[in-house]
This record gives structure tokens, C-alpha cells and sequence, in this order.
């Protein structure tokens, strides 16, 4: 197998390679193209990102700017989900978010990962890929890390700058560096939305 074979099977790879790097300048002109539209040109983000990404669901938005070092072209989205501004995503693996699912300001979602003996670090800067996936209407907060083969389950919420290093099970509020389940999410998030702050869901529009 060649080094970009193994890049593509998931196995240890040089990142310095002649065809990677054509792929990913390719890719990137298109995210260079988004970033540069305005926000009342919806339509065109639209018409982008479907050229950008091989999945995007009905409802879908991404604020820019967004940097991604494949131009999206790893990058599977669901219906309706919300990508608030400056996603960054080294999306070597494919990153897969589930429909509903709310990213905040300054996320990022990291697939790649070098290895740990400095020798093999120095010169080739070795790499390896593992991909992320973020399961039906999640909430990651602002400044969120996602790093290498995590899995967030449905419905979970991940507090504003906490660094996800393991896999989240599903309907937990979860925090920190790194990040740990706090609590499951309960009847009481269906009263009160902050320190006490009761409503009503029926009151809601």
C-alpha cells in the first residue's frame, strides 16, 4: 500500500505527501469561497456547501467563517443543525453530526492525532486519523474541543470550553478539561432554565 492508501485506511501516515496536499488545496477553495460570502447571501452559502460536503440535511446553517483543512468534504450533517461562527475543523476523518444538533462560537473538532515518540514526530510528523461523531440533537457550547474518535450519544449537552477527550453517553450534561459527566439531564431542566429561573414550557411560542 502507498502512504496515501494508508491514509485513507485509517493507518499511520506521512501527512507530507504530493497527493494529499493537491486534495486538500482543492478542497480548501471552495471554504475560501464561503468564508468570503456575504450574510445576506444565503442562497449561495446553500449552494456551496452542497458542493462542499457529501451530506447536508434539510435546514441546515453554518455561520462563517469556518476553516476546515479539507474544505468540508468529510464533514456529514443532518437536518436543521446550527453551526454558530468560526467552526474549525481538521477533518482529515470523517465527522459525522447528527440532526438538531447546536454547535456555539469557536468549536473545534479534531480527527487527527500525532504520535508520541518525538523521533517519529520530527521530520515525517506522522499522524494518524480517528473519526468523530456527534449523535442527534446535541448542544456543544462555545469554545468546545472534540479531539480524535469520540462519540458525543444524543441529546447531550457539553458545557462552553470544555476539551471532550473520551466518549459522552447520551442525555447527560457534561463539563471540564477533560471533560466528565456532571449530571443527567432531569425533570428539572423542564422548569427552571437558569439558577433557579422557573418557566413553563406550554407558555412557549
Amino acid at each position: 500500500m502507498s502512504n496515501y492508501d494508508d491514509f485513507k485506511a485509517g493507518k499511520i501516515y506521512n501527512p507530507d505527501d504530493p497527493q494529499i496536499h493537491a486534495e486538500k488545496a482543492q478542497n480548501q477553495l471552495l471554504n475560501y469561497e464561503y468564508n468570503q460570502t456575504r450574510p445576506d447571501e444565503e442562497e449561495k452559502r446553500q449552494e456551496l456547501l452542497r458542493k462542499m460536503l457529501p451530506e447536508i440535511g434539510q435546514g441546515t446553517k453554518i455561520h462563517a467563517p469556518f476553516n476546515s483543512n479539507w474544505g468540508g468534504m468529510h464533514l456529514h450533517l443532518g437536518d436543521n443543525v446550527y453551526i454558530n461562527f468560526g467552526l474549525s475543523m481538521v477533518d482529515d476523518a470523517d465527522i459525522y453530526i447528527g440532526s438538531s444538533t447546536m454547535l456555539g462560537p469557536n468549536v473545534s473538532l479534531i480527527t487527527t492525532n500525532h504520535l508520541i515518540a518525538p523521533e517519529l514526530r520530527k521530520e515525517k510528523r506522522y499522524q494518524y486519523i480517528l473519526p468523530i461523531h456527534i449523535k442527534e440533537n446535541c448542544w456543544l457550547g462555545a469554545n468546545v474541543t472534540v479531539l480524535p474518535g469520540v462519540t458525543i450519544g444524543e441529546n447531550s449537552v457539553i458545557g462552553a470550553g470544555s476539551v471532550v477527550t473520551h466518549d459522552i453517553p447520551a442525555n447527560v450534561v457534561a463539563v471540564g478539561v477533560p471533560c466528565k459527566v456532571l449530571r443527567e439531564i432531569n425533570e428539572d431542566d423542564r422548569k427552571y432554565y437558569h439558577k433557579g429561573m422557573s418557566f413553563n414550557p406550554e407558555d412557549l411560542h
